[in-house]
């Protein structure tokens, strides 16, 4: 059963060394993303599952204690998903980091302490068609082990002229449809959510929020939209699901 969820961004520059001298920019994103994980801690649950999107490399399964790196965004910090620093993936073979979107969700569960449960991620495609999204979380969440879910995505990257994406004028407009739903926790108004739209507007975050409405559809949970702004023209949400 889902006991509760959050949504957070996943840029790197969330983290302060790699957005070095512009990280008080994202001052209140952060905040607000400590906020989300305080709710998945109150839920008691007996484990929290991380999901976000991935590339072919990093996507599955990641364990407790698995290894996400920064040096590719020019800062020397290594983190570890899950609290406990000790564990490491027993798989044979090169070592396999976590993907981005993971690495940044390690960071943020090292930044808040987390200790309320084992933890373990998901590395999500970000092409997963809806309804194998909705599938996917249904199978997260059945039985009676009380699941949380901390949900990495971002909104559209087309919002204005200097975005990654640069301007597409239905930007706007998709990313007010996601924080409507995220914010309601609306799981209809979050599957209805167009995929080959998301995709030509570099929406990263549409397949892993669709895990999160198929994982709630019958959990009656409420949401609070914490963040909906633009920074450096990408969509950023911020929502808890309790």
């Amino acid at each position: 059963m889902l006991a509760a969820a959050a949504v957070c961004p996943c840029p790197p520059l969330l983290v302060p060394e790699v957005a070095a001298g512009a990280a008080h920019e994202l001052d209140a994103l952060r905040a607000a993303c400590s906020d989300a994980v305080s709710v998945l801690a109150a839920a008691r649950p007996d484990r929290l599952v991380v999901l976000g999107p991935a590339d072919a490399a990093g996507r599955g399964p990641h364990p407790q204690g698995a290894k996400g790196s920064f040096r590719p965004f020019g800062a020397d910090l290594e983190v570890h998903l899950g609290a406990d620093q000790d564990a490491v993936s027993a798989e044979p073979g090169p070592e396999r980091f976590l993907p981005p979107s993971l690495a940044v969700a390690a960071w943020l569960l090292e930044r808040t302490n987390w200790s309320a449960a084992p933890v373990v991620g998901l590395g999500v495609g970000e092409s997963l068609a809806g309804d194998r999204c909705a599938r996917t979380g249904r199978e997260l969440t059945a039985g009676e082990e009380r699941t949380a879910l901390l949900v990495m995505g971002d909104g559209s990257a087309c919002r204005t002229l200097k975005a990654p994406g640069y301007l597409d004028e239905r930007a706007a407009g998709f990313d007010a449809a996601a924080a409507r739903a995220l914010g309601a926790a609306d799981t209809a108004a979050v599957l209805a959510l167009d995929e080959e739209l998301a995709y030509e507007l570099k929406a990263a975050g549409r397949a892993t929020w669709q895990v999160l409405a198929g994982a709630a559809e019958d959990a009656g949970l409420s949401g609070t939209l914490l963040y909906d702004e633009a920074p450096y023209g990408v969509g950023y949400f911020v929502a808890t699901w309790s």
